[in-house]
């Protein structure tokens, strides 16, 4: 009964009608009563205090004033007409101007009459005013009772229908006295009193229409907190779907691995990694199908683990994918395998877009057959044509750049079992967003730096101060180094991205006439970026420029200066990633930051960050600060919900607590049947989760 009448049409409700359903469906997605009490206010206007206006300053917030008005003067300043009325309250005067609607506006005025103002303060012809406010009739002698107004985010359509933030919470006053009967509790009772969480009817009604500040806390509160159990939920349950089921080729031959180690491994695996290997190794004993995901800052070894994890499946006879983003580190992991794979007789085979028709169609059927184990690639590896005999193991290295579908192609890619999946990352995940991103995967972390590695240091300079620069690189020059010089993607136009790119280079070629340049950039050539490369790590030229396309895996271990142009321009994440190309051993690396003279607060913010630290996951906890998530790992790819309340950066808290709630309640109840947890399967079953449901219960 209660979910049925939530489910009403929106067109039932009064004040809706046919023609602004439609709307509203279009505009916003309300088509139920459910959906229009989810749509929350964005901010909230506090009509609870009347302020003095010798009390307003310019550029205040919007604020709230009481007074009598003037005779409406109604001029014109320049060509444009505008209707002004002073407001006085005893302590000062406020000029309060429209530049619309002024004969309207002016036969509602009424002199001497007691007016209630809400606007925001500013300076206008040199007096104190307010534009275009909100105005009201005080009645004389009842006291003031304010209250925070609900401001709803509209849209010009839904204006011109007059439902513009006004107009919706008419329909939210409207909706509610006949919803609350119908509203029911989603958490169970003992979560709701241990946390001391306002009921679900409560919090709808003060989130919509708060008695005070303290009741709007409380009730999103409440609302993010059941926003990210949910979340934290279902992620839990697709983990136990996963687990439920014996899939997943059992591998336990370690005798390849241990070879390696005992023949071939010339270093010593730092104790993070050990680790790592291991829970990696549990997994492909276990008989379900892995589903892990590998996290680890730059240089941190995760290579090294990758190729130690392939060598369990290659045991037994099973092939091995490991597809990466880009031609460049497709290219460079193969490089990189290959020398650990040689001592081994183990062959590598590499397939991207550019790979020759020829010798494309002999790794396709070497594949089928079984001969080659082992394939590096791109995205090339999801064509319909490339077909494994045995697909044992698939590694996706810097997941977020792939879609959520690219990637389960990719695991379809075998005959009969499904293959584990490792996913590995260099982009350091803040906790609550890899806990929201990755709640259904197990998660492995190599959070220590192999032995004998000095951290980068990080210097800024203003173009004011590009001699200094240019000094610098011509010592590291001169003691045989060589030089990154990185520029940034301005407006994604390639086009001013090259215009920038041979601007520099010009420019590097007169402070340096005798020193080697190379230039690298997305719309070259494959064989030419193979022999910029080349030419780079060869050490024949001294000073690459390159947009980002070198950000991530390309390594050449001479070069010891990262030169980051206009860094302000960057995101954190990324700014650090390019750092990383450097500092890859003993060697003493740097990495400057050129920036505009003249640099934004959040960009002076992120170039401080980068300056204090190297730690990849406190830059990454900044950045998450700073963008969000969407911006930071283009969530929209992989398949977070819509939060509408609850923010990953400044919730945390209420995340971790939620988190840990859903993991208790699971382990004592994993079907959700005993009476208590019963709101929480019809919750499911109401909020089409049902096939869901129907694996676990």
């Amino acid at each position: 009964m209660h979910a049925s009448f939530l489910q009403t049409d929106i067109a039932q409700l009064r004040g809706v009608g046919p023609q602004h359903a439609k709307v509203l469906q279009k505009e916003l997605r309300i088509s139920t009563y459910n959906d229009l009490l989810a749509y929350y206010p964005f901010r909230y206007e506090d009509r609870t205090r009347i302020h003095p206006i010798t009390a307003l300053k310019p550029g205040d917030a919007g604020v709230q004033v009481a007074g009598i008005i003037s005779k409406p003067d109604l001029g014109s300043f320049g060509k444009q007409q505008r209707l002004c009325v002073n407001l006085t309250d005893g302590t000062g005067t406020l000029c309060l101007v429209w530049f619309q609607g002024l004969d309207w506006m002016r036969k509602k005025l009424q002199t001497n009459s007691r007016y209630l103002v809400f606007g925001k303060p500013l300076v206008y012809r040199g007096k104190l005013s307010m534009i275009h406010p909100s105005i009201s009739t005080m009645l004389t002698g009842r006291r003031y009772v304010g209250r925070l107004q609900p401001v709803y985010a509209t849209t010009e359509l839904l204006t011109a229908q007059k439902l513009n933030s006004r107009g919706i919470e008419r329909l939210q006053s409207n909706l509610l006295p006949l919803a609350k009967p119908h509203i029911s509790e989603a958490l169970p009772d003992v979560v709701v009193q241990r946390y001391r969480l306002v009921s679900r009817q409560k919090a709808l009604q003060d989130i919509h229409f708060p008695a005070s500040q303290e009741a709007l806390h409380q009730a999103k509160r409440r609302l993010k907190f059941e926003e990210f159990f949910f979340l934290q939920l279902r992620l839990f349950l697709v983990k136990a779907v996963r687990l439920g089921k014996p899939i997943g080729n059992a591998f336990c031959n370690t005798s390849l691995l241990r070879q390696f180690c005992q023949k071939h491994l010339n270093f010593s695996l730092t104790a993070a990694q050990q680790r790592v290997l291991k829970q990696i190794y549990g997994d492909l004993r276990s008989g379900r199908q892995m589903n892990r995901l590998l996290q680890g800052d730059v240089a941190s070894g995760k290579t090294i683990v990758a190729f130690l994890s392939m060598l369990i499946p290659l045991a037994d006879q099973a092939q091995v994918a490991l597809m990466a983003p880009t031609e460049i580190l497709a290219e460079q992991h193969h490089q990189n395998l290959q020398k650990y794979a040689a001592p081994m007789n183990l062959e590598i085979g590499l397939l991207t877009g550019s790979t020759a028709h020829q010798a494309r169609k002999e790794l396709h059927d070497r594949l089928a057959t079984g001969d080659l184990q082992v394939l590096v690639g791109t995205h090339a590896l999801l064509q319909e044509s490339v077909k494994f005999r045995q697909l044992g193991l698939t590694i996706i290295d810097e997941q977020h750049r792939f879609g959520v579908a690219q990637r389960a192609k990719l695991s379809q890619k075998r005959m009969g079992t499904p293959p584990h999946v490792l996913i590995m990352t260099a982009t350091p995940i803040p906790r609550t967003l890899a806990m929201t991103l990755y709640g259904d995967l197990d998660v492995a972390v190599i959070d220590q730096m192999p032995p004998g590695r000095k951290p980068v240091k990080t210097i800024h300079y203003y173009d004011a101060q590009r001699l200094q620069m240019l000094n610098f690189v011509q010592n590291q020059i001169d003691q045989g180094r060589q030089i990154y010089m990185v520029y940034p993607l301005i407006e994604a136009s390639e086009a001013i991205v090259y215009k920038d790119l041979m601007d520099g280079y010009e420019s590097m070629a007169r402070a340096f006439p005798n020193i080697s340049l190379g230039v690298l950039h997305g719309k070259m050539k494959r064989q030419d970026k193979a022999h910029a490369m080349r030419c780079f790590a060869t050490g024949r030229t001294k000073i690459l420029i390159a947009t980002t396309v070198i950000e991530v895996g390309v390594h050449v271990s001479n070069a010891t200066v990262m030169v980051i142009e206009n860094a302000e321009r960057f995101g954190l994440t990324q700014l650090h990633q390019l750092r990383g190309r450097v500092g890859r051993d003993a060697t003493q690396s740097y990495c400057i930051l050129m920036t505009n003279n003249e640099i934004s607060p959040q960009g002076k913010e992120r170039i401080k960050t980068m300056l204090r630290t190297n730690d990849g996951f406190e830059i990454a906890d900044v950045d998450l600060q700073m963008r969000g998530p969407g911006d930071l790992m283009g969530v929209q790819q992989s398949g977070l919900p819509d939060l509408k309340l609850a923010k990953l950066a400044k919730d945390g808290a209420i995340l971790q607590v939620a988190h840990e709630v859903v993991q208790s309640i699971l382990q004592s109840d994993p079907e959700l049947s005993l009476p208590q947890n019963k709101c929480l399967a019809a919750h499911l079953q109401a909020n089409r989760c049902s096939s869901l449901w129907s694996k676990i219960g």
